[in-house]
């Protein structure tokens, strides 16, 4: 059966059990296994004070609405949020571990993409040391590893030159590939499949489960045919609910359930806050004359000031295609609220040496996600009662290597690894759980593994771009860093705030004169997204939620001057005229193009923008990237 018809099976499943299932939940309790009672609203936590937020209530409604309708629930032994490199590479490991002891071990991914891979992007070139050794005949087996890096060099520009720098080790990528990273998951979703994992695209995970002790007990679906009022529609179906011995998220960065579990069990609590950036690409189809396959090139420098922490990449890729990826990283914790990490990616693309590749091709694909940037010190406690985070959830990109990817994978495997061990006695039987699953063993995994080693030794390098002089001092202590020290610093530096924090108010910052697109190399913000594929259905529930509606207004735009329709990459956000009271403004949220980068979550100054799941399915459908 096909991802999609199985998706479309447990739905149907869940109608049909609605309707006629002996499990009663009793309303207005948190939800809890074997029947116990369920949340009656959820809350999505931010660094704001946590308001409830998710409606409607449905203890305020009739027994005749159909939002009171039964919930169905299932039982698996392991969920896993997200269908990203580290939720699959989890979800194959511990189908081989218990494949190996001839057990039976009932995995299921939730996936909120419409299709595995959808709504994956990066930039990217893939380390395969997590790869080789969780399916060591990846060649043989067809993955899209198809481009091997021959060539790497790392520039430093001004507006008008490119100057080549010493490169530094960590940036090596002997041996590596540069890969579409959403065709890559589709791939790994196959293998997953063939080893019997339940992969359920279209679904979004809203809110977590818990057990009368506070452990987590898995996650409910959203619910689906809602309009946006909140109200049902002729195809509204109540979102299941689904119970696991072990609940791994893999949201990627910022996951809106991880926010949750974060706060409710305080996992920040000995960690710095995580610090982000946002990464904004194309795929572009060149002149085969320019096309250099295997060329990896990353720079430093313009267009961007000493004081804002960004870079670029441009990677051929794909012979057979004549493939250029082209992409930008601005670090969110720029001061200017006048500054658009958008508007900067497409000035960028006129520097000579890039303008010089792309003039006579193409571009046919855009997209944009956040990225986590804080490393070793951002990393939250991992685990909690019933569960853990994994991959970018948590947090394991190595940023002076700019690839997450293979850490993501290898946090995944020792996480499956961790609960197969809490799951299964020494002679490969099911243990009886007598209390929730305690990943404490996981936390040890990832210690002692080559991530720790891998972020541990880079730990100080983004931060020390943060100094009084800057990108200078930045490539200077990383130079440091990465070559004499080898990372034993007996210092580690802190991240100094979070990024939401780092805006200056708009009366003490310059206004930033932005050239035109010109339709040829740079492009306006609509006609890029609709390279994205993104659909929403319009008439339902907004999933950029405000905490309160007079923020936007009375303290974004009175204080910072609206930055959101700038750090936004899609053209979410804008402020315009307020009919209802002439001569004020009031922001408008145009939901159906949001392409799920999180970036409005992270830098909205007030924290007032919470991030939550639409309707399963919605959202990008990225190609090549």
């Amino acid at each position: 059966m096909s991802m999609l018809a199985r998706g479309m099976h447990l739905r149907a499943a869940a109608r049909r059990c609605a309707s006629n299932a002996t499990l009663r939940l009793a309303r207005n309790q948190p939800t809890l296994v074997k029947g116990t009672p369920r949340l009656a609203s959820v809350r999505y936590l931010s660094a704001t004070s946590a308001r409830s937020i998710w409606i409607p209530n449905r203890e305020k409604l009739s027994e005749e609405d159909p939002r009171q309708m039964e919930q169905f629930v299932d039982e698996t032994d392991v969920v896993i949020v997200g269908g990203g490199p580290s939720g699959l590479a989890a979800a194959i490991r511990l189908k081989q571990l218990a494949n190996e002891k001839d057990q039976e071990l009932r995995v299921m991914v939730i996936e909120k993409a419409g299709q595995v891979g959808d709504h994956i992007l990066s930039g990217a070139v893939i380390e395969p040391r997590a790869l080789n050794e969780l399916i060591p005949d990846w060649k043989e087996r067809g993955a899209p590893l198809n481009t091997p890096v021959v060539k790497d060099k790392m520039q430093f520009l001004t507006s008008t030159m490119a100057i080549p720098l010493p490169h530094p080790p960590q940036m090596n990528n002997k041996g590596n590939y540069i890969v579409s990273l959403n065709n890559f998951i589709k791939w790994l979703g196959e293998q997953a499949e063939e080893l019997g994992v339940e992969i359920y695209p279209g679904f979004g995970a809203s809110e977590v489960r818990y057990n009368e002790d506070g452990s987590v007990a898995g996650v409910n679906l959203n619910d689906v045919g809602l309009d946006k009022n909140f109200e049902p529609k002729d195809t509204y179906e109540r979102g299941m609910g689904i119970n696991a011995k072990v609940t791994l998220f893999a949201e990627g960065c910022h996951g809106s359930l991880t926010k949750t579990v974060v706060n409710k069990f305080d996992l920040r609590k000995d960690s710095g806050p995580q610090k982000y950036g946002i990464g904004l690409k194309e795929v572009w189809e060149v002149d085969p004359a320019k096309h250099q396959p295997g060329t990896v090139i990353h720079s430093i420098g313009w267009p961007v000031d000493i004081h804002t922490y960004g870079g670029s990449f441009l990677y051929h890729f794909e012979p057979e295609r004549n493939l250029v990826a082209v992409g930008y990283v601005v670090g969110l914790d720029y001061s200017n609220p006048y500054l658009s990490p958008y508007k900067e990616f497409q000035r960028f693309k006129h520097h000579p040496s890039v303008k010089s590749v792309l003039e006579g091709g193409k571009c046919i694909s855009y997209g944009a996600r956040a990225l986590n940037e804080g490393g070793y010190q951002s990393i939250p406690k991992l685990v909690f009662p019933g569960g853990a985070l994994i991959g970018c959830t948590a947090g394991f990109l190595n940023v002076p290597k700019i690839k997450g990817t293979h850490t993501a994978m290898k946090s995944g495997m020792l996480a499956a690894e961790a609960a197969y061990e809490k799951l299964f006695n020494e002679q490969g039987e099911p243990v009886e759980l007598e209390s929730p699953v305690e990943l404490n063993n996981y936390e040890e995994n990832i210690k002692n593994s080559w991530v720790y080693d891998e972020l541990y030794a880079v730990r100080n390098c983004q931060p020390s771009f943060h100094g009084p002089l800057g990108l200078f001092g930045g490539v200077a202590y990383s130079g440091f860093s990465t070559l004499i020290s080898k990372g034993k610093e007996p210092w580690t530096f802190k991240h100094k705030k979070a990024d939401w924090e780092a805006l200056v108010p708009a009366k003490d910052a310059k206004p930033i004169d932005y050239p035109k697109p010109d339709g040829v190399i740079s492009f306006d913000l609509l006609t890029n997204v609709a390279r994205t594929g993104t659909n929403h259905a319009e008439n339902q529930p907004v999933h950029l939620r405000l905490r309160n509606k007079d923020v936007p207004v009375e303290r974004n735009l009175g204080v910072f001057d609206g930055p959101e329709n700038r750090f936004c990459p899609a053209g979410v956000y804008e402020y315009v005229d307020d009919e209802a009271n002439p001569g004020e403004k009031r922001l408008q949220i145009n939901s159906q193009n949001c392409i799920h980068c999180k970036t409005c979550d992270i830098k909205d100054p007030s924290q007032n923008i919470d991030w939550t799941v639409p309707e399963g399915g919605g959202g990008p459908q990225y190609v090549w990237t």
